[in-house]
């Protein structure tokens, strides 16, 4: 059995999903994929579906009802992939905005010593293509703000393109998570660190969708900004195991 999976979750991207999943099957590398879908009004889980025919065994769907934030999706995804026993499980955007050939990287820094690699837009400089500048400087201070609140060194704190070792997802106790949004990346980055795991940031070039409609929002923006705090003041109360 392949030791790495890919999740996507995915709402409306029936203009994408096709060209990710043979994209990824494409790479030199056995990945597996996890959709899962939040009952995509646009037929994106009948695309998928229509795939598994081709791409059986390795193709795999999860189909929820209604959106369920981005962060229920990966936390269901997560306890499927531990239960399978996949030792690399990746998240992963569907639009192309990661260039799914960094899956790669992502997966050689996390056997070359990382428990958790993250795809890095400010690791060396701003990397990013096609965004608006207001949208770069929100992503941009938005991890400046919380490594100024958490003390956490992370260039990159809201980066949705990353690998995980299972036995980091098995350590952190997935259902003490508290964010559903964006603000979700931001909390697993700062649970590894403070279980003691070691993430490494791997430079990545991010471009913005060409299809599709973005999923932000000001509310989720709000929630990183304010739940930031909460998230810091409730770790003051908390034991970390040491993965």
């Amino acid at each position: 059995m392949p030791d790495s999976i890919v999740i996507i979750p995915t709402y409306n991207e029936k203009e994408n999903i096709e060209r990710m999943i043979r994209k990824v099957f494409s790479l030199p590398h056995n990945f597996h994929l996890l959709i899962i879908d939040d009952g995509s009004p646009d037929g994106t889980a009948i695309i998928v579906k229509e795939l598994q025919n081709e791409y059986a065994d390795k193709l795999f769907i999860v189909e929820r009802a209604g959106k369920q934030g981005l962060g229920t999706a990966y936390i269901h995804g997560f306890k499927w992939a531990i239960e399978k026993q996949y030792d690399y499980i990746f998240e992963m955007d569907a639009d192309f905005s990661h260039n799914p050939d960094d899956l790669i990287k992502l997966k050689d820094a996390c056997v070359n010593g990382a428990d958790m690699s993250v795809g890095s837009r400010y690791v060396n400089g701003v990397n990013v293509v096609n965004w608006p500048m207001s949208r770069v400087l929100m992503s941009y201070f938005a991890s400046v703000y919380v490594r100024f609140i958490t003390g956490v060194k992370i260039q990159d704190f809201t980066a949705g393109f990353v690998c995980y070792k299972r036995k980091v997802l098995q350590t952190v106790e997935l259902n003490k998570i508290k964010f559903v949004g964006y603000a979700f990346q931001i909390e697993m980055k700062y649970t590894t660190v403070k279980h003691g795991f070691n993430l490494v940031e791997v430079p990545i070039i991010f471009t913005d969708r060409t299809a599709g409609a973005s999923k932000m929002s000001k509310g989720i923006f709000k929630e990183a900004i304010l739940g930031v705090i909460q998230m810091k003041i409730n770790s003051i109360f908390r034991k970390y195991p040491e993965g």
